[in-house]
Parts: structure tokens; sequence; C-alpha cells
């Protein structure tokens, strides 16, 4: 299976992720396919660079994003463009545990006791 996933790269607590299609086997700083763009959670705030036609590309090819992956894609528009175009394609993991959190927090968060 391909996914597309976060390579680190950087110095030591200078992280900064070139987001990648891998293969799923190969490791997190392992070989990887294509890159189709860059991340770094140390600017403020958080600058995300994604190459949106071969996001696109890879997307409709099946490639499955993760977590992290799936909510970066969210946050630049490309997975609301992908909906669009195939409105029956669901993501296995990334969207079962994103719409958890979501359902936690919500839960949490309304709970009010007087």
């Amino acid at each position: 299976m391909v996914k597309i996933r976060l390579k680190r790269m950087g110095a030591k607590h200078k992280p900064m992720y070139r987001i990648v299609v891998a293969d799923s086997q190969a490791p997190r700083g392992g070989a990887y396919i294509e890159v189709i763009g860059n991340f770094n959670p140390l600017t403020d705030p958080e600058t995300i660079v994604i190459d949106e036609a071969k996001a696109l590309e890879w997307l409709e090819k099946g490639a499955q994003p993760t977590e992290t992956a799936y909510r970066l894609l969210a946050k630049m528009g490309v997975m609301d463009k992908f909906k669009e175009n195939f409105p029956e394609r669901k993501f296995k993991q990334a969207v079962l545990k994103t719409t958890q959190r979501k359902k936690k927090k919500s839960k949490s968060g309304t709970e009010v006791k007087s």
C-alpha cells in the first residue's frame, strides 16, 4: 500500500518535515517515491507548502494519507477538492482517528457542571 506521510528532516530539536509518498513498509526516514510538499512546525504560524496537483494525483491513485498528513492536506484545502471529485472515496485510518478526536473534544467541551 502507498501512503502519504511525513519524513523528518532537520537538526536535533529543530524538526522540519517533507510530505512524501512512500510504500507503507518503508521506514519513516527511508526510501520514498515522490516529495509533494514540506511542513515546518517551528514557524509561527506553521509553514505548509503542498503541490496540490501532485497530491491530488496520488490520492486519485489510491494513496492513503496518515492522520497528520490528512490534517495538513485538509488545512490546505486539498481534501475538499478531492472530495468534490470523488465523493464516494473514503480514507481508512486518517478520517476515523480525526473524527474520533473531534467527538471526544466536543463531548468534554459541552459538559458544564454548575
